[in-house]
């Protein structure tokens, strides 16, 4: 009896420990091998698009909020999932469609409440989604780019505990803001969404529109 019972401990061991490897590796096989990156450096203050100036005006609650702090999203499997399973859900709802097209207008930022929206407007998407779901406003930042035609674009800035992320319509996939190969113009401050800041190179020292 006594060895049936060492048996079957022994066994319970082995099992466990399997579970325990399995777990390990299926958490590490949910998280991105991205390498840290560096951040963007921030040059001074910019001027807000003309399109973020008249979506407050059209959604003041979104843009009537106090000065914070600057935030970060700790990257694990549950939020990296979720950036992951946002950034689809909104690429695959949403059809693209010019403002020209949409609303007869050269510019108009707006979330895609019928289902239609350029780039600026995915980006809205997306970010009101994050926030909805626990994740800092601070660390979700509406990014303004020359895309790989030099043409005006916008993405959406995830910074994160690896650096920052880039949420983009033109792809499923995320990537660190390095390797999507646009050149990066201005976004909006951590610290408050109504102020922008210019961006230029790649600061090495600190690891961490519209089409």
């Amino acid at each position: 009896m006594a060895f049936t019972l060492r048996v079957v401990a022994f066994f319970a061991s082995l099992c466990a420990a399997a579970t325990s490897q399995a777990m390990a590796q299926s958490r590490q096989a949910s998280l991105p091998n991205f390498p840290i990156t560096p951040i963007a450096l921030e040059m001074g203050n910019a001027r807000a698009p003309l399109g973020w100036a008249d979506f407050c005006r059209k959604n003041s609650v979104d843009c009537d909020v106090a000065d914070g702090q600057a935030k970060e999203v700790m990257i694990t499997p549950r939020s990296w999932n979720l950036l992951l399973g946002i950034n689809a859900k909104v690429n695959k709802e949403i059809e693209p469609v010019s403002d020209m097209d949409h609303w007869g207008v050269v510019e108009s930022w707006d979330y895609p409440t019928d289902g239609k929206g350029d780039c600026e407007d995915y980006v809205l998407e997306k970010r009101r989604r994050l926030i909805k779901a626990g994740l800092p406003r601070e660390a979700l930042l509406v990014t303004v780019v020359r895309d790989m035609e030099d043409e005006g674009h916008a993405v959406l800035t995830v910074r994160t505990d690896i650096g920052d992320l880039v949420l983009d319509n033109k792809r499923q996939q995320i990537l660190p803001w390095t390797a999507t190969g646009y050149r990066y113009l201005k976004r909006q401050s951590a610290t408050n969404p109504n102020l922008w800041v210019s961006l230029g190179a790649p600061d090495s020292t600190t690891a961490t529109a519209a089409r």
